[in-house]
């Protein structure tokens, strides 16, 4: 008997046309363009990466090297949501799970109205690409009310046994209103394959609703890495992005948080290493809309070798948006004379009655400091680390899932260690 394949639902069918139509437009961003201006992704535009497909043999082994007991576990392989490496068995009250493919053809809770309508994808040519190809990926729903304290983890691998491929991984978060949750989306593949992860996350958070959201992006130090996370966050809801970045040869994390409803309150944090001649770039844009608003934003970066860091912070206060608070700091760290950072902090203000501040430093461990340490029987590399630690740790405080902090701390000080040269 032939497997009965359903039929691509038409408005899914018109979102992936119109992320090809726009992609097709606008191709692959270039240094010429503003947003891109120090970030060349022409090793990406030149290679040939094939669409992934499907599990690859040490696929379960990374997922188990990552998992984090207690958890909520969800597995997405190459862009395709796989039950079968899922943890599944014992979903909290209040929380449903749903694979995109399957979701979007039942309009499970509303796929229709959800899935690929948080933000515009004209400005982001790598969204509208990752739309092109949306088959499947993952849905989290919170129903109104539900406090999960269980923690939901995304594993999000890709790979390949036969080269080099690339895959476009989707997530939706759903919050209802006074719902709350944590969510934690950790990005790996084989270490020292070379491969392209083009994701995208939406998340929609409902009135007064409270959502944690972890990025853990430890992909292969040869691969490309470009995500895309999307909130918007209405009337008295709370909605924090904390960042954990330590993998890829070029990685570009766009985050975008709307704040809809008055009241609403985001956090973004986010801590970045990087050595060798590696480039991390962050751009942040939070979008103020609605008076009595609140946002905090701190990014901190380490950077050793000839490594690169862009950071873009953008913040918009509405003409109405009275009432704001909204702070931003980025922080770097260099750790070598050829290491560099282009920081470039944005405020844009259309109201009058706001308190908002700014501010981007760079420098090098203190000399007197680390003296300081060594003088009191520390190692120069015991010195700098625990120095690295109090520069890292205001962002690693954020991580209230125990077992997923002491992955991210293990792993970060494993590279520090065995990559970042010390300043001699």
């Amino acid at each position: 008997m032939e497997a009965v394949v359903q039929a691509v639902p038409a408005w899914l069918k018109e979102r992936r046309e119109r992320g090809a139509s726009r992609f097709a437009a606008v191709g692959f961003p270039t240094v010429r363009q503003e947003d891109w201006r120090f970030t060349s992704v022409s090793p990406i535009a030149e290679s040939a990466f094939p669409l992934a497909r499907g599990l690859f043999t040490r696929a379960r082994a990374l997922v188990e090297a990552v998992s984090v007991p207690g958890s909520v576990r969800l597995v997405v392989c190459n862009g395709e949501f796989l039950p079968e490496l899922s943890e599944l068995s014992t979903l909290p009250k209040g929380l449903k799970i749903a694979g995109l493919r399957d979701g979007a053809r039942d309009n499970a809770d509303g796929l229709e109205q959800r899935l690929a309508k948080t933000f515009d994808i004209d400005a982001h040519p790598f969204a509208a690409l990752n739309t092109s190809q949306l088959d499947d990926g993952v849905a989290v729903f919170i129903a109104r009310g539900a406090v999960i304290e269980t923690p939901i983890h995304i594993v999000t691998i890709t790979g390949s046994d036969a080269g080099a491929v690339t895959s476009h991984p989707r997530v939706l978060v759903v919050a209802g209103e006074h719902s709350q949750a944590r969510i934690a989306q950790t990005f790996v593949g084989e270490p020292g394959a070379r491969y392209f992860t083009n994701s995208v996350a939406e998340v929609v958070v409902g009135d007064s609703a409270v959502i944690d959201f972890y990025t853990d992006q430890r992909e292969s130090e040869n691969a490309f890495h470009v995500a895309n996370l999307q909130a918007t966050v209405a009337a008295k809801g709370v909605f924090s992005s904390h960042a954990f970045l330590t993998g890829a040869r070029i990685m570009r994390h766009d985050i975008g948080i709307a704040l809809n409803g008055e009241g609403a309150d985001c956090t973004m944090n986010g801590v970045y290493l990087a050595d060798g001649d590696r480039l991390m770039d962050t751009h942040t844009a939070l979008d103020h809309a609605m008076p009595h608003c609140t946002s905090h934003e701190l990014y901190k970066g380490i950077l050793g070798g000839k490594a690169r860091a862009v950071f873009n912070g953008r913040i918009i206060v509405r003409l109405d948006a009275q009432k704001t608070d909204a702070k931003q700091t980025n922080r770097a760290l260099l750790l070598s004379d050829e290491a560099t950072i282009n920081s470039n902090p944005q405020l844009e203000i259309f109201a009058d009655d706001v308190k908002c501040t700014h501010g981007a430093a760079v420098g090098q461990l203190d000399e007197e400091a680390m003296f300081y340490l060594m003088a009191r029987g520390l190692t120069r590399v015991e010195a700098r680390d625990m120095m690295l630690h109090a520069f890292a740790g205001e962002v690693l405080d954020g991580l209230t899932i125990p077992a997923l902090r002491e992955q991210i701390e293990s792993n970060f000080f494993a590279l520090l260690a065995r990559d970042v040269q010390l300043k001699s």
